[in-house]
């Protein structure tokens, strides 16, 4: 367990590899922590510096009152770069954690050179949908939006799996604010402009049974950068690196491969 004070408030990441192995950031989706990627390293080459953070109001990391902005949560994994002293990662970012990788690609080039775009966008739903589903959350957590969620995360099969209530019981303990705040800069966040002023390396992955982020508004934003690469995987709902981690690393290593990694 490894702690950073950054923005006045404690974040809880992992940093493993060697000190001069190619850096790689994962940021993890709302309603889950830095656990969300334990299916797919250890499927990903060996040499790698991989970082993952509990974004504020998940996991181990301080949970302070919402709303959060979307600025505020680029600028955590910013100064958490800084504090550890990484430059020139690939970061790759699962839904609000690719929305935290396209502002922090536009703020700080010289934090990110190449982007993975996991089930995402460059803008998810509308105020009033996110609006609607954070009164559900503070009024009665979590538990108030469950179902739906697990719909909209999970392919039908996988809910036989036995794995399964392991990620139900993530997204049930994550703090009411700490979902509600996240949500909350989800809604606010517009990058469609500065996204298509991207040039990067970026590859954009989907699934087909997403019901978060379908493949057409993933694949939309990818369209927004000259040479993006996509990727579809096959019976998978907003969490293939759960559900399909064997498709999931070896997509992502051949996009780290080709990026010298």
């Amino acid at each position: 367990m490894h702690m950073a004070r950054v923005n006045d408030l404690h974040i809880h990441y992992t940093l493993t590899g060697p000190e001069d192995g190619t850096p790689v950031v994962f940021a993890n989706s709302l309603g889950t922590d830095l656990r969300l990627w334990d299916p797919v390293l250890p499927l990903l080459p060996e040499g790698l510096r991989i970082l993952r953070f509990d974004k504020r109001g998940h996991g181990l990391s301080d949970a302070p009152k919402a709303p959060y902005s979307m600025g505020a949560l680029i600028t955590d994994i910013e100064r958490l770069m800084d504090h550890l002293g990484l430059r020139d990662a690939i970061f790759v970012g699962l839904s609000i954690g690719g929305m935290i990788a396209q502002g922090l690609a536009a703020k700080r080039l010289d934090l990110v050179r190449a982007m993975v775009l996991s089930n995402t966008a460059a803008r998810i739903g509308t105020r009033e949908m996110w609006a609607e589903r954070i009164a559900m959350v503070e009024a009665g957590g979590p538990e108030a939006i469950l179902d739906g969620t697990m719909q909209r995360w999970f392919s039908k099969p996988f809910h036989d799996h036995p794995d399964f209530p392991g990620w139900r019981n993530m997204f049930l303990r994550t703090p009411p604010q700490g979902w509600a705040g996240c949500a909350a800069a989800i809604a606010g966040t517009d990058f469609i402009s500065s996204t298509s002023g991207l040039r990067l390396p970026t590859l954009a992955i989907a699934g087909d049974k997403d019901g978060s982020t379908p493949p057409d508004l993933v694949f939309e934003t990818a369209g927004l950068i000259p040479g993006a690469q996509t990727a579809l995987i096959r019976g998978a709902g907003h969490l293939p690196c759960v559900e399909k981690p064997e498709d999931y690393a070896r997509i992502l290593t051949g996009f780290l491969k080709a990026q010298g990694a």
